[in-house]
């Protein structure tokens, strides 16, 4: 059975997705259950390792940091938006990286873009650093520094790498 489905969450993954994005006709539900099967056989690199987290007691504060820093975003993006041109002041910080597990530098990443006025724009140095673009940009260390730690030390420590980049 492991040899005609190897990986039953990418097949389950790839089939809800086929059927989510073309709709349940009858040959969509064929293509997409023969996509489901033969993918993760001819894709192997589809299957990564279980996901393990070495301390989810971080993950409620790490989860609340984010949703306030998305609040309290908003509101800044939206102030600059309504108010004269000249308040905002974009630019471009690069935020070197402790963390080297690329699950853990996804979630930065995707962290990073959901908070209004910052976008992950690049990974440089072979994944050692994120380059981040930010709407207002008025003290790139600061920016830098606040990045690291709310966000890159919670997702080090949820990882198993509790000195920023060394394997606890």
């Amino acid at each position: 059975m492991s040899r005609l489905l190897p990986a039953p969450l990418t097949s389950l993954g790839v089939f809800a997705t086929w059927l989510l994005l073309n709709g349940a006709s009858a040959g969509h539900v064929l293509l997409g259950l023969l996509l489901a099967l033969l993918l993760p056989i001819l894709v192997p690199r589809l299957r990564v390792a279980p996901l393990r987290l070495h301390r989810p007691s971080v993950l409620p504060g790490l989860a609340a940091v984010v949703a306030l820093d998305i609040v309290r975003s908003n509101i800044d993006v939206a102030r600059r938006v309504l108010g004269p041109e000249s308040r905002i002041h974009p630019g471009y910080v690069r935020v070197p990286l402790a963390v080297r597990d690329p699950r853990a530098i996804a979630a930065l990443a995707s962290i990073v873009t959901m908070t209004p006025g910052t976008l992950s724009a690049a990974l440089e140095d072979g994944g050692r650093t994120l380059l981040v673009h930010c709407f207002h940009l008025d003290d790139p260390e600061g920016t830098v520094a606040a990045i690291k730690s709310r966000y890159e030390l919670p997702l080090a420590r949820l990882f198993g790498e509790a000195d920023g980049g060394a394997p606890a």
